[in-house]
């Protein structure tokens, strides 16, 4: 095991999967699904100002996305004057092109970490790491309300998650993408926001048919949680 290797599981790994198997000791009934329920919905609150912030980023991105299109079109044979009006542009509309990406890039090492918790934290090699406080129990039953097999690949929780994920990206879509405007750049607009509509819960779907559906547990109610954030963060979006 390298130095980062150690560091990161010191760090973000092993707390992660104690944290886990206390709630599952913890909880009544010690339902395995339950117990990553309530650990997604505390890393979600903990992670809520850096999930605000990216919202916010990419609502503002969005705003001016006909504006930016304008200018890519405008100077597409000069790189180096569209750069410079896409800065004034931006600092004009007050935004940081890369507030959005920069959350979630902090989120990625988390992200990983329970990936790993929810995908290995069944084997028993993974009970080792339990520090001395929290009860190590003898197996980890991984039956979610006693039917689900979240060792398992789900395909019920995989549609879930797809359109799960279809909804949440929707509700980023600003009110003028939805319009039927005949003007070229709304049009590749409104093209660009349909593929990505529809390649992210695809995408999302493939994956998790591959993997224990504890990782589809996660992922699903994370998207649920982070609809949840949209919807009162900016109630517009989620009505038509």
């Amino acid at each position: 095991m390298n130095f980062l290797e150690q560091i990161f599981n010191e760090i973000l790994y092993q707390p992660l999967l104690n944290a886990l198997v206390l709630l599952y000791g913890f909880l009544p009934g010690h339902d395995f699904g339950i117990a990553i329920i309530v650990l997604t919905i505390l890393i979600r609150i903990a992670l809520s100002p850096l999930m605000v912030q990216s919202i916010k980023s990419q609502k503002n991105l969005s705003n001016i996305q006909t504006k930016s299109q304008e200018i890519q079109l405008k100077h597409k044979n000069n790189k180096e004057k569209q750069a410079q009006e896409l800065m004034e542009l931006y600092q004009r509309e007050k935004i940081n092109p890369l507030g959005g990406c920069l959350p979630v890039l902090i989120q990625l090492p988390v992200l990983i970490a329970l990936y790993r918790v929810f995908w290995k934290g069944l084997q028993p090699e993974a009970l080792n790491l339990l520090y001395n406080f929290v009860l190590r129990p003898e197996a980890i039953n991984p039956y979610f309300l006693g039917v689900l097999d979240l060792s398992q690949p789900n395909l019920v929780l995989a549609v879930l998650a797809g359109i799960s994920q279809y909804f949440q990206a929707k509700m980023m879509v600003p009110k003028k993408e939805k319009s039927k405007s005949k003007e070229p750049l709304d049009q590749f607009s409104k093209q660009l926001t349909q593929q990505t509509l529809y390649f992210f819960p695809a995408f999302t779907f493939f994956i998790l048919l591959k993997l224990p559906a504890a990782v589809g547990l996660y992922w699903l109610v994370t998207i649920l949680f982070t609809m949840i954030q949209q919807y009162f963060i900016y109630p517009s979006y989620s009505k038509t």
